[in-house]
């Protein structure tokens, strides 16, 4: 939509976190995702209807392959692994990786990356072709769970003063600009990268209250600039804020953000060249308020929805949890849930129109879904065999 030019900013943390060593450099052809090799990627699936969409001169396919996973302390969590299903999701069309540094204590993360440099060593896939996102912000802990977390947290964070203790809120969320650049350093090992493309602050909302909306602006604008600095370093390319309720909770709740706001601390920081692009935030057939809630309001003192208002400022929406967790299919969609995302009728479950749904919503890039199951992962892409549904036949579901 408008080209980003890097500026220098100010911060240079050179601390690795966690007793990082030697991470590998494996790109491909290129250190990142690139508007020629994504391209390049969704040619490939050239049979494919309305499955790719272009942002910031990228091609995102428009479903992404999340990784995340409730309760990771349950043993059952540490058993499985996503490497089979992710591969199987490349090799399907799906060029968008999700996941984040705490997500099964950095288990996923290293997943990802083992993934990721088999398919690079083997020429199998090129760097250039995959979006990677991942998250800082919550304490990652590691795996295997260690015996007493309150002393990794002072042994890996507070000792090696990347935060004190008062900065950690309810022993799980740190906003230093020192921990999320160490964060960012464990990251980028655990996925085998020397460039994450998109890197996201994670449930900033969560610190919003203690801070106070004034205090909160100026601690992002910290962390803006680190970013900005990353970027600048080629460690990451462009950055966001992935969140759960901060942009869809109307602006009386504690943690609504305003996206015009953040937008502005962006710019400040980075200029009109900023690389503040994305953001994420949930979106699903029963969760739609970034779609139908007019909670933003804007420079011109109106109110718009998210995607509307991420629109006019040229951000990028990602949806996260397009099943819901799969608590989305307690009972059957109506007939005529069915009968308006397919007028073919071609898809043949519940899930694959709940996925038809969020692929077919106007303003969202790509809508991230996760499964440790292959065959899932294939039954899930017959979305991408027939056409989005069309804005009108859409909007009648907000009818039913």
């Amino acid at each position: 939509m408008f080209e980003i030019i890097p500026k220098n900013i100010i911060f240079d943390y050179a601390e690795h976190f966690l007793h990082v060593d030697n991470y590998k450099i494996l790109s491909g052809s290129f250190m990142y995702a690139t508007g020629e090799a994504t391209y390049g990627f969704a040619k490939k699936f050239s049979h494919y209807r309305d499955f790719y969409i272009k942002h910031n001169d990228l091609y995102f396919s428009k479903l992404g392959f999340g990784t995340f996973k409730k309760e990771p302390y349950k043993e059952e969590n540490y058993d499985f692994n996503y490497k089979e299903a992710l591969r199987e999701a490349i090799f399907g069309g799906i060029n968008v990786i999700d996941t984040a540094i705490n997500y099964r204590y950095q288990q996923s993360e290293r997943e990802v990356g083992e993934v990721l440099r088999g398919l690079f060593e083997n020429g199998e896939v090129r760097r250039g072709e995959i979006v990677v996102c991942s998250k800082g912000g919550f304490i990652p802990l590691d795996f295997p769970f260690p015996k007493n977390p309150y002393e990794w947290i002072a042994d890996n964070i507070i000792k090696r003063g990347f935060a004190d203790e008062d900065d950690i809120e309810l022993d799980q969320h740190c906003m230093t600009p020192l921990f999320l650049e160490a964060s960012l350093n464990k990251s980028l090992e655990n996925l085998s990268l020397d460039c994450i493309d998109i890197y996201f602050l994670h449930n900033p909302e969560m610190q919003l209250q203690r801070f106070g909306a004034k205090r909160f602006l100026e601690r992002l604008k910290e962390i803006f600039a680190l970013f900005e600095e990353a970027a600048n370093k080629g460690r990451i390319r462009s950055y966001g804020i992935a969140s759960w309720n901060a942009f869809i909770h109307d602006e009386s709740n504690e943690e609504h953000i305003n996206l015009q706001n953040v937008y502005d601390a962006a710019r400040e920081v980075g200029g009109e060249n900023h690389r503040f692009r994305y953001i994420q935030s949930p979106f699903n057939i029963a969760k739609t308020q970034g779609y139908t809630v007019k909670n933003q309001k804007m420079a011109d003192g109106k109110y718009y929805t998210l995607l509307e208002a991420a629109n006019r400022l040229g951000i990028g929406v990602i949806g996260s949890c397009a099943l819901l967790q799969m608590h989305l299919f307690k009972k059957s969609f109506k007939a005529e849930v069915g009968y308006l995302l397919d007028e073919k009728m071609s898809l043949k479950s519940d899930v694959e129109l709940a996925l038809q749904f969020v692929r077919s919503t106007r303003g969202i890039l790509t809508s991230l879904f996760s499964s440790k199951t292959p065959v899932h992962v294939k039954n899930n892409l017959n979305i991408a065999h027939i056409n989005a549904a069309d804005k009108s036949r859409y909007n009648l579901l907000y009818r039913l």
